[in-house]
């Protein structure tokens, strides 16, 4: 249940438009929903703005469908994230609108009750080569689920340094900036030194075997040497992109 919904609703009782009556058969749904294998928090939305999101690594198709069912039923759409390809396909079944990002393994749904954003700002997802884009379209997906702005800049990694360089108004325009790179991982201390915003930098398992499947990059971006850069988990665009809402969303 959203915050946006739960305002309307007092707003009608003021009004006169809705009994109190009416608002409490709304509001005295149990905030946890017990479904044996999960417990489905549908205040979350409420506290932190969104409902929860899924995560589709070791859950069944059933399973996956089940919670996502009782999430549009409160009015909520919901967001999947590390979705195999039979979960998607069985969430398309059932959910016809739901976009489906094969790249960014996520299905994503907007609810009937999902409030359209009133925040113009915009997060620019930077990401250092095409392998990267698995996790950098993560973010997007995640940022598109919430109503926020996206801007994407691809393939501008270090090893060609003048291509970061010749987008200079795309990172003036940003409000926040995820950067997404693996390797050497040092594309987040060139753009935390190009801007003002946030820089928020997620370290990815893309590289050869001395990377150790991204640590070496998560290594390089926590010792970035542009003060003020923020490091996600190795892979986590879902958790920068969230970091980055709770930015734009600030007041």
């Amino acid at each position: 249940m959203r915050r946006e919904r739960v305002r309307a609703l007092l707003e009608d009782v003021a009004a006169g438009r809705a009994s109190i009556d009416q608002a409490l058969a709304h509001l005295d749904a149990a905030p946890v929903e017990d479904l044996g294998f999960a417990n489905i928090d549908h205040h979350r939305a409420l506290r932190a703005g969104y409902p929860e999101v899924v995560f589709g690594e070791g859950k069944t198709v059933e399973q996956t469908v089940i919670i996502c069912e009782r999430l549009t039923a409160q009015g909520d759409g919901f967001l999947v994230t590390r979705s195999s390809e039979a979960q998607r396909i069985a969430l398309a079944a059932k959910f016809p609108a739901v976009s489906l990002n094969a790249l960014a393994r996520t299905a994503r749904l907007a609810g009937s009750a999902t409030p359209a954003s009133s925040v113009v700002k915009k997060a620019l997802i930077v990401t250092a080569g095409t392998s990267d884009l698995p996790v950098s379209e993560e973010a997007v997906e995640t940022l598109l689920a919430l109503g926020l702005g996206v801007a994407r800049l691809t393939d501008v990694g270090v090893a060609g340094i003048h291509r970061i360089l010749a987008q200079h108004d795309a990172l003036r325009d940003a409000a926040v900036v995820i950067v997404v790179a693996g390797m050497d991982g040092a594309l987040p201390s060139v753009v935390g030194g190009l801007v003002r915003v946030p820089v928020i930098a997620v370290p990815t398992s893309v590289g050869y075997g001395a990377s150790f499947e991204g640590l070496s990059a998560l290594l390089a971006m926590l010792n970035s040497c542009a003060a003020g850069v923020t490091v996600c988990n190795i892979d986590n665009g879902f958790g920068a992109a969230m970091a980055a809402a709770r930015i734009l969303n600030a007041p």
